[in-house]
């Protein structure tokens, strides 16, 4: 909801609360204050499930936690790396090293650290294995994985059999549809595209949230939005605030 946002977070934020999505998760607060988020969250009847930071790491690493830590949010997550980062072993390692350093400064702030997948983790092989497999083997155990299932069937993976290797690490899921044959193509509402979101479900039952997330489509971002969490609620596949239509 980017776009949404930079024109009135505020309306963002109401209108999603009226559609029945439980939670919102993030990506800065497009100038509003931290405590004026929470009461608009909270007004809304949501929660905030997560926060989508970048790398806390190097000179600005208290400040991305600070900002994370003035909203409350426990579970953090490093929204983007760069493909270069996943080119080879050796560039993996350390991005994981990266990762696990970020992991211990957000774990002495009570938080825990997480990841967000794009498809080229996914599409880069080391040694015949997808670069996401090699990173998640040199991460610290504490450190989940926020699996965009769209991105990772984009990426050449099955995303059922991703979250079930993951197992309990996979505990927020970006419930994305979508073509997924090219990461050109726009994205769709949930339940009206390729990826099969109720067998992902059903491979991943620890993860706490089911979060709609759509990088573009081609209709309106609100219909898609709405349509999305009516098809994840209605099918029984995720669960929207408590009430009578949801």
């Amino acid at each position: 909801m980017r776009n949404e946002a930079k024109a009135d977070f505020g309306q963002v934020l109401d209108r999603l609360g009226r559609i029945g999505f439980a939670g919102v998760e993030p990506a800065g607060l497009h100038g509003m204050s931290a405590s004026e988020f929470l009461r608009r969250v909270e007004a809304a009847g949501m929660r905030v499930s997560s926060s989508h930071i970048s790398l806390p790491i190097g000179d600005a690493a208290n400040e991305v936690l600070d900002a994370a830590e003035e909203i409350g949010v426990r579970d953090v997550v490093v929204a983007f790396l760069p493909p270069d980062r996943f080119q080879d072993a050796d560039k993996v390692f350390i991005t994981a090293d990266q990762l696990n350093r970020a992991s211990e400064l957000a774990a002495a702030r009570g938080m825990r650290l997480g990841y967000h997948n794009h498809n080229w983790e996914f599409s880069t092989r080391l040694d015949g294995r997808p670069a996401y497999s090699v990173l998640y083997e040199q991460l610290s155990p504490q450190i989940f994985a926020e699996v965009d299932v769209y991105w990772a069937q984009v990426g050449g993976c099955d995303p059922k059999q991703v979250v079930t290797d993951l197992g309990t690490r996979a505990r927020l899921l970006h419930m994305k549809d979508g073509p997924a044959d090219s990461p050109k193509s726009a994205m769709t509402a949930a339940g009206a595209g390729a990826v099969d979101l109720a067998g992902i479900a059903a491979a991943a039952p620890y993860a706490d949230w089911h979060i709609v997330e759509l990088d573009r489509c081609e209709t309106d971002m609100f219909e898609a939005v709405e349509a999305s969490y009516r098809y994840l609620v209605e099918t029984g596949l995720s669960q929207g605030q408590t009430r009578g239509d949801a």
